[in-house]
């Protein structure tokens, strides 16, 4: 019989398992920490390298976001996401970082927020000057969409406003979004990483100078230990990488035995490299010419599965040039034209290295081609236009050409390859020929251990940065002092090297991506009325059905009497 005290036990019993479930729940919870991304994409998921470099955090980071205060639609849309991002850094750090947006503009004077801005301009974070339409009225706003990672008494800033400059401002919003990650992992890691990578440029055969390289040499900098280096005897194998910018002598045998073995035993390397003799010095003359360089790399690249043309080229995409077209009383007049001979490579492989980078600007650029090389994985980096062409040397060079317009039949190639990365099993030019005299053989390697890495570009003012003829001084590595844009040339080689040298993995969430799902607009304007009818009376309808359902439903259960 059941009685009354029965059902009382009864519930207290399941009230107790119930408790004793929620608490072994959290308990084993506790143990094992997992967290679940539900979206398609798993835009949320931080990638695995970031996770154990938070994890192993020895001391609080802070980071102070200035993307903030008055906002569009889409800049708001990157401020959530910074946010999340944010968030989901604190939980895996366990609390050791933490964050705070700030309204550069807010509750300040004019001469401090002057001054507030120009100290964030200096630390890398520029504005962004954004304009809206409000009753007919078009206002500019400025923000910072930028921030500031702090550690250990270090200070970096961080610009969280990525993507390609020639798309759509809803695809540079996207592809800010899908940089998030790397851009703040990026600048965590070189801050509290303890040791830090030693990057070597090579010397001793007419490389660009410091002053050509500054902005470059700058920017690494600010991440690495950066040192000359003359082959003149073995790389030290605590160089993480070799970059070498254009060199125009040749390089001796033993300098080439050097830099074998160097890549032989898991070094990485960095060639920029132009096949051809050109500069704008030249150009002025109607009948100059531009024939290879003998630096003596040939049969070495060759070996490893690569080979530079003997060719430049020519892109309908191309960065102008100015040149005098006339004079006006005694004063020249002058013009900026598309110089086709200055590339503007914006063609990209699916790679990290080249993922949501900015259209890169090239000078002199030659195509570069791979030949068969057992075990050596080749990977296209850069690429021409749709509308380009190669002219194989001797390439006539002259400014008098400016004013002659290529015409589409001319330029009939498109998507030519100019940047290769390759990683493998690389063989040694050594393999079967005798050694160069003077050279230590019995460390010799015949095959490269793993982790070599081999990136050759076709150009080697890529690197080069311009210099102001006023002042002296050194532009950022990328700026066009003509058209005052700014490509990605500093971005690639920083990528770059970021690759080459990131045994932690970092840099694999430059690969996240964010899908974007945009309205169809015909639809909303034929359509949107009846989906408002639907978002927000409906509920209404139902939920008033349903109550006065329930109430009818309780109003026959509890008062209707049994028919005797």
């Amino acid at each position: 019989m059941v009685t009354l005290e029965s059902r009382k036990l009864e519930s207290i019993l399941k009230l107790a398992v119930g408790l004793g479930l929620v608490v072994l729940v959290n308990l084993i919870s506790s143990s094992y920490f997992h967290r679940f991304d539900l979206t398609e994409e798993q835009r949320f998921t931080i990638k695995p390298a970031t996770r154990e470099m938070l994890r192993s955090l020895d001391d609080n980071v802070y980071v102070e976001v200035y993307l903030d205060g008055k906002l569009n639609a889409s800049f708001k849309r990157l401020q959530r996401s910074i946010r999340e991002t944010l968030e989901e850094f604190r939980v895996y750090s366990d609390d050791k970082l933490q964050y705070v947006f700030v309204d550069p503009g807010e509750a300040m004077s004019e001469q401090a927020r002057n001054e507030f801005m120009a100290d964030l301009n200096s630390k890398g974070i520029t504005p962004t000057r954004v304009y809206e339409e409000e009753n007919g009225n078009r206002t500019a706003n400025m923000i910072y969409p930028g921030a500031l990672v702090s550690y250990g008494g270090m200070e970096e800033g961080v610009m969280l406003l990525q993507g390609n400059q020639a798309g759509t401002a809803e695809e540079k919003i996207n592809r800010s979004i899908e940089g998030i990650e790397y851009a703040l992992a990026s600048a965590i890691h070189s801050m509290t990483k303890v040791e830090r990578k030693r990057i070597g440029m090579v010397r001793g055969h007419d490389e660009l100078d410091s002053l050509d390289t500054y902005s470059f040499e700058q920017s690494v900098g600010r991440m690495y230990d950066l040192e000359e280096v003359r082959l003149v005897n073995p790389v030290p194998a605590t160089v993480s990488a070799l970059v070498i910018a254009k060199p125009t002598l040749k390089f001796s045998e033993i300098e080439k035995y050097y830099l074998d073995q160097y890549l032989l035993s898991g070094g990485k390397l960095m060639l920029l490299l132009d096949k051809l003799q050109a500069n704008m010095d030249s150009a002025s003359n109607e009948f100059n010419f531009a024939f290879p360089y003998d630096i003596n790399l040939d049969d070495q690249l060759f070996q490893y599965g690569i080979r530079i043309n003997n060719n430049l080229i020519q892109d309908q995409s191309a960065s102008p040039y100015p040149i005098i077209t006339g004079t006006m009383g005694d004063q020249p007049q002058i013009q900026l034209i598309e110089w086709p001979f200055f590339p503007v490579l914006n063609r990209f492989g699916d790679h990290p290295v080249t993922r949501n980078l900015n259209a890169v600007s090239g000078r002199f650029v030659s195509t570069i081609d791979t030949v068969k090389a057992e075990d050596v994985t080749k990977i296209p980096l850069l690429f021409t236009s749709d509308n380009s062409r190669s002219v194989t040397a001797p390439v006539k060079v002259s400014i008098q050409d400016l004013r002659q317009n290529l015409t589409p039949e001319m330029l009939n190639q498109k998507n030519l390859p100019v940047a290769w990365l390759l990683e493998g099993q690389f063989t040694s030019l050594y393999s079967n020929r005798f050694k160069p005299k003077g050279v230590d053989e019995s460390n010799f390697r015949e095959r490269a251990a793993e982790g070599a890495k081999l990136l050759v570009i076709g150009d080697g003012d890529v690197i080069r940065n311009d210099i102001n003829p006023r002042t002296g001084v050194p532009q950022p590595l990328g700026f066009d002092p003509f058209t005052q844009q700014n490509y990605g040339n500093e971005d690639l080689l920083i990528n770059s090297l970021a690759y080459l040298t990131d045994e932690s993995g970092i840099i694999t969430a430059r690969n996240k991506e964010v899908e974007i799902r945009p309205l169809n607009e015909l639809r909303v304007s034929e359509e949107s009325l009846k989906w408002q009818m639907i978002n927000l009376v409906l509920p209404v309808v139902l939920l008033i059905l349903f109550g006065v359902g329930r109430y009818y439903w309780r109003r026959k259960k509890y008062t209707g009497y049994p028919k005797s």
